[in-house]
C-alpha cells in the first residue's frame, strides 16, 4: 500500500514554501544561554547558543554525553523553558511564553525518543492514535485511517494491532517515527533514535526517517552518538560543554 505524504494536512501550519518567496525559518535560536539550579548550585549548562534550521533540512547533533544536547533539543521542542536568549521554533518565540503557547507549539512537533516511549497496553495503531487525538479537527474515522495508513508506509501494514511486546526493537521504533509523522509536523525532534538498535536495524530506522521526512517536507533534528549514520544529514552540528562548536554541511560525495 502506497501512502502520499505530501498532502495538505489539517493542523492549522501553513503549508510548506515552494513558492519563489523567502522561506522563514523552522527554529531561529539566537544568544541562548541555559541554567540548571538556583543559588550556589546554579550551573551554566549551554553557552551563548545561536543556529537556524530550514525547511526539509535533515541536521545531525553530535556530542559527547553531557555536553547539552538533549537540553538543547528539549528547549527546541517546549518540552522545557528557555530562559535567556531567543528561541523561535515556527514563528513563536519561546522565550518568556506561556503554557498555552508552548502546547501549541508542541502540537505541530514530531517527537522520537530513544526508548521510543510506547504504551505497553496500547497496540501500535492506538499508540499513533494518541499523536491525532491531538487535533480535535480529526474525525474518529479519520484518525484510525491515518494510523492505519502510516504504519503502512512504516512497513508494519500486518502487525497494525500487535501490542509493543510483541514487536522487535526496531519494529517499536517504526511505530514511535509513524506516531511522530502521522499529523504532518513541520519539525521532527529525535533523541538518539538507534541508540538501542543493531546496526542494520539502526540503519534502516534512519532511512524512513530520511525518506518520510523529505516526502513530507518537514525538517529533522537528530541528537546521535552514531557515527554510522553521519552520511544521512544535509549539516552536522557538535555541542561540546554546552558551546556549539560547528555547523558544517555534510559532504556525501
Amino acid at each position: 500500500m502506497k501512502i502520499s505524504l505530501t498532502q495538505p494536512d489539517k493542523t492549522g501550519v501553513p503549508p510548506h514554501n515552494t513558492g519563489g518567496s523567502p522561506v522563514p525559518t523552522v527554529v531561529s535560536i539566537k544568544n541562548l544561554n541555559h541554567y540548571f539550579g538556583k543559588g550556589s548550585l546554579r550551573k551554566q549548562i549551554l553557552f551563548d547558543i545561536s543556529l537556524e534550521l530550514k525547511p526539509g533540512e535533515i541536521v545531525l547533533l553530535t556530542g559527547p554525553s553531557g555536553s547539552g544536547k538533549t537540553t538543547l533539543l528539549t528547549l527546541m521542542g517546549g518540552l522545557r523553558s528557555p530562559q535567556t536568549g531567543s528561541v523561535k521554533v515556527l514563528e513563536q518565540e519561546l522565550v518568556g511564553a506561556n503554557n498555552n503557547r508552548l502546547v501549541e507549539v508542541r502540537r505541530n512537533i514530531g517527537y522520537i525518543f530513544q526508548a521510543h516511549n510506547l504504551l505497553k497496553s496500547l497496540t501500535a495503531r492506538q499508540n499513533v492514535q494518541m499523536s491525532l487525538e491531538l487535533h480535535p479537527q480529526f474525525s474518529a474515522k479519520e484518525v484510525s485511517q491515518k494510523s492505519a495508513e502510516i504504519l503502512s508506509a512504516v512497513g508494519l501494514g500486518e502487525r497494525i494491532d500487535y501490542y509493543p511486546e510483541n514487536l522487535s526493537g526496531g519494529q517499536k521504533q517504526r511505530v514511535a517515527i509513524a506516531r511522530a509523522l502521522v499529523s504532518h509536523p513541520k519539525l521532527v525532534l529525535a533523541d538518539e533514535p538507534t541508540a538501542a538498535l543493531d546496526s542494520k536495524s539502526g540503519r534502516d530506522v534512519v532511512e524512513l526517517m530520511q525518506r518520510l521526512a523529505k516526502e513530507q517536507g518537514c525538517t529533522i533534528l537528530l541528537v546521535t552518538h552514531d557515527s554510522r549514520i553521519l552520511d544521512v544529514a544535509d549539516r552536522i552540528l557538535h555541542i561540546e560543554d554546552g558551546w556549539l562548536q560547528s555547523d558544517t554541511e555534510n559532504n556525501r560525495f
